[in-house]
């Protein structure tokens, strides 16, 4: 019986194996849209699986309900809640499948009862990132990327939205509804110093590399969380919230290296070398291993911009 019952668990193997290899982190272009996504999946094939998607419903960090893998398929599942509206609109459930093809997720996504097709998708294992941020690295020559005269060094994430984005005595301001702006350099390592203000009700954000968004909100005296000031979006919440009254000036000092953060908040630190383990909903790009742009959201509400400068950091 001890032959027989190698050769199944051999024969077992492949399949479990082939299961496994879906586990991990990956970075995901969507070529119809200008966003990105990201997935972490963990215990593929096992009574364990579970994982987390950004962004399949709301920008936020989703909770995968169901992950199955059948004939070499993967399939995982997200429940959105039904929206207010009149009527109101129902609760639906998104579909992502996916293949392993020469390493990378080949997949589409669909949501059920929908007539709409498939979207088409691309993953790629998110790179491992060993810079850390001990002390060893110097700064560079700061560059202001706001020249206080006009949107020179900017461009619109959304060329199809109206640019309502101006400048008068010195700031630089959105009309919303309009689209983000995205600076025309890309950085990897930096330190950036942003003095901003927003009115009653704003909520903005400023994009890392394109990749990962330090939101701005307009929040005084509320608990800190992670979709409030300060927050990694949707992934790290700030230690406590140091958000000053609407209409008042304000500034984020901004410190990343490899994957890890730090946020200072009008001087008070409240994100300390926190790890960013992917990429947030503001993402329009996914190449997490090479430098990227800065975003500044301009289609929720209003934000102001008086000074925009980025000192990168090298060996």
């Amino acid at each position: 019986m001890r032959p027989l019952l190698g050769l199944l668990l051999l024969a077992a193997c492949p399949a479990f194996s082939a299961d496994q290899d879906f586990n991990g982190r990956w970075d995901i272009t969507v070529p119809q849209g200008r966003r990105a996504w990201w997935v972490e999946l963990n215990g593929v094939g096992t009574a364990a699986s579970n994982g987390k998607f950004v962004s399949a419903y709301g920008g936020d960090m989703n909770k995968i309900d169901t992950i199955a893998v059948e004939n070499g398929e993967l399939q995982f599942t997200i429940n959105q809640p039904g929206r207010a509206a009149t009527p109101p609109k129902a609760a639906s459930r998104s579909v992502y499948r996916a293949h392993l093809v020469a390493g990378k997720l080949e997949g589409t996504f669909e949501v059920e009862g929908r007539s709409t097709p498939p979207v088409s998708w691309t993953g790629v294992r998110a790179p491992v990132i060993t810079e850390k941020d001990d002390g060893t690295w110097k700064e560079g020559k700061p560059i202001n990327l706001f020249n206080g005269k006009d949107v020179a060094g900017w461009k619109a994430l959304n060329p199809d939205a109206p640019m309502k984005w101006t400048v008068q005595d010195g700031i630089m301001r959105n009309a919303p509804p309009t689209t983000d702006i995205i600076s025309e350099q890309n950085f990897w390592n930096f330190k950036l110093h942003v003095d901003f203000r927003i009115v009653e009700n704003s909520n903005s954000g400023i994009g890392l590399r394109g990749r990962y968004e330090i939101q701005i909100l307009e929040d005084y005296g509320k608990p800190p969380n992670t979709h409030g000031a300060a927050a990694l979006y949707s992934r790290v919440a700030p230690s406590v919230n140091a958000s000053k009254p609407p209409g008042e000036w304000q500034s984020y000092d901004i410190r990343l290296v490899g994957r890890q953060l730090t946020v200072v908040h009008n001087g008070t630190k409240v994100l300390d070398k926190v790890e960013v383990e992917g990429l947030t909903a503001i993402a329009n790009n996914s190449d997490e291993g090479e430098p990227g742009p800065f975003i500044v959201q301009g289609d929720h509400s209003y934000v102001e911009i008086k000074s925009f400068v980025v000192t990168p950091l090298v060996k």
